[in-house]
């Protein structure tokens, strides 16, 4: 393999760790919730999504609503200076 190639492998494992990193996984079927999807948290257990929700009787502890990957890199105007 040459150098080039090395590297762009590299850039694409870092580029693929950077996404996965952030991402909130479903407990029972590992699918990453879809904006706007209702996730659900329970007393020590990981979350679940909708559909794996379904099998459960027991309430959640919080309900969330999950936010566009954006929602915290946004720009945001700042108060003009005095």
């Amino acid at each position: 393999m040459s150098s080039a190639e090395l590297l762009e492998l590299q850039l694409l494992r870092k580029g693929v760790g950077a996404l996965t990193r952030d991402r909130h996984a479903c407990g029972g079927c590992g699918r990453t919730p879809l904006p706007g999807e209702r996730v659900f948290r329970y007393d020590g257990a990981p979350l679940l999504c909708a559909l794996c929700r379904e099998g459960r009787e027991d309430e959640p502890s919080s309900v969330e609503l999950v936010q566009n990957t954006e929602h915290e890199r946004t720009v945001r105007r700042l108060p003009a200076a005095a």
